[in-house]
């Protein structure tokens, strides 16, 4: 059998079969499945799946089993049980018993707000790193020597540049969508913030500045463009909520836009990156450090997305963001005690885990390894952390960033600014070497290897 044709026969074995499972969606290396009856799931049996390399319980099951694997099971899962993906079959809600005792564990404001982040940025990390790998090529050989005004090079530019010169206009709509608004009016938010004809508006004695804010200010008017919305048809008649409940929305949210939300964008903006780059400045190998050393904790919980509009910020403040190729090294870290994972262990299952793993760990996308490997070993997934910490220590000192984001690992190489790429690569092969260092002397002993079997 295919390896995608294992992974599904197993899910339907240990998950109450096909008429149970509701919903199949994805995203790069999860499944993210509902089910009508949850208690007919069995997570000690799903997690032994050859190919599955983890499981996540959250309001949504999410089964990790790596990037390109992940598409294939999608489509096959959702073939057999009669769904398009993404689709939910029959009306009823997501089993209680699920959603009530998720909410228990990870029902925090924190929490919930880095989810809402994450789930209004995720679809859009396929379209960010294309574009971004496509900048970092023109870059790159702008950087050669190639004249910039030659037809090709000007064509890459143009496909490469578009989506973030436009990014929030569907970071607009994602926003309006998720939380419960028409996507549309979202869009409409987006182009309030980018707008180039701001420019020609003076307000309170000052000349509008189109962009200001952000990605913060977009996030903003698009939650409000939401908020009203929803708001202002509760107060329309149905005959006239066509009409009505648009034009006031966006009459009220564009005004309110360019009068407040926008300048407190522009204020929240500033003060991200001038934070982070102040502790940068001022902490130096010590703040790169610990950033990279507590990246991975992140990535368990999810709660990385929730970076990614500072990503952005910086990328559109600054040209190129810091603090990526420092928080690149986590995974890095994961990759070299992997190694000393697969060097020391006798456990042929964990050996040929680590061996599916780790081509995709070295090309930046760290969950299978995670979920995988160092997270249920336990001491490695420690000694990971450490190791991470000196190849970020390593890229603080030395100041490198990223013009684009969406990938790292190895990745990362063709988008990192300055032309740093071996100093960049350097710090990669740092914190490969201290990750299997410390994880070789210290993290393995092989009755770890029980807890994966």
């Amino acid at each position: 059998m295919k390896k995608e044709d294992v992974i599904v026969q197993g899910i339907l074995d240990h998950t109450g079969g096909k008429d149970n499972i509701k919903r199949v969606a994805h995203c790069m290396t999860r499944l993210r499945l509902q089910f009508h009856d949850y208690e007919k799931v069995n997570i000690s049996e799903l997690k032994k799946v050859e190919g599955v390399m983890g499981v996540v319980e959250d309001e949504t099951l999410q089964v990790i089993v790596g990037p390109g694997t992940v598409n294939r099971v999608a489509e096959k899962l959702s073939s057999l049980c009669g769904l398009t993906i993404g689709e939910v079959k029959d009306s009823d809600h997501v089993a209680e018993d699920m959603k009530n005792s998720v909410k228990k564990k990870n029902n925090t404001p924190v929490k919930n707000f880095l989810k809402r982040i994450g789930s209004i940025f995720i679809p859009l990390i396929p379209a960010l790193v294309a574009s971004g790998l496509i900048n970092g090529g023109a870059s790159f050989a702008q950087n050669a020597g190639v004249d910039p005004e030659t037809t090709w090079l000007q064509i890459l530019l143009v496909i490469g540049g578009g989506i973030f010169a436009y990014l929030g206009i569907l970071v607009g709509w994602n926003t309006a969508k998720e939380f419960g608004g028409t996507p549309a009016l979202g869009a409409i938010a987006g182009i309030l913030i980018i707008n180039p004809a701001l420019e020609n508006i003076t307000l309170f004695g000052e000349e509008l500045v189109p962009g200001r804010g952000g990605l913060f200010a977009v996030l903003l008017a698009g939650w409000f463009m939401a908020f009203m919305e929803k708001r202002i048809r509760k107060m329309v008649p149905v005959s006239l909520d066509i009409i009505i409940t648009p034009f006031l929305t966006v009459l009220i949210v564009g005004v309110s836009t360019i009068v407040v939300l926008q300048p407190v964008g522009g204020f929240i903006a500033d003060g991200v990156t001038l934070g982070i780059n102040s502790v940068l400045d001022v902490g130096g190998a010590v703040a790169g450090a610990v950033l990279a050393g507590t990246f991975l904790p992140l990535v368990m919980v999810g709660m990385h997305h929730g970076l990614t509009p500072i990503h952005l910020e910086f990328i559109n403040s600054q040209g190129a963001t810091p603090l990526l190729t420092i928080l690149a090294m986590a995974g890095a870290g994961q990759v070299g005690a992997a190694i000393a994972v697969f060097v020391k262990t006798k456990s042929q299952r964990l050996k040929n885990t680590v061996k599916g793993a780790l081509p995709v760990g070295f090309l930046g996308i760290g969950e299978p390894l995670l979920y995988g490997v160092t997270l249920p070993l336990g001491r490695p997934f420690i000694t990971a952390c450490l190791g991470a910490s000196v190849g970020g220590a390593f890229q603080a000192v030395m100041s490198t960033a990223s013009l684009g984001i969406g990938v790292s690992g190895l990745s990362l190489i063709p988008l990192i600014a300055d032309n740093q790429y071996f100093v960049y690569f350097l710090g990669l092969v740092i914190s490969y070497t201290f990750g299997f260092i410390f994880t070789y002397l210290f993290g393995y002993k092989e009755e770890m290897a029980e807890n994966l079997q």
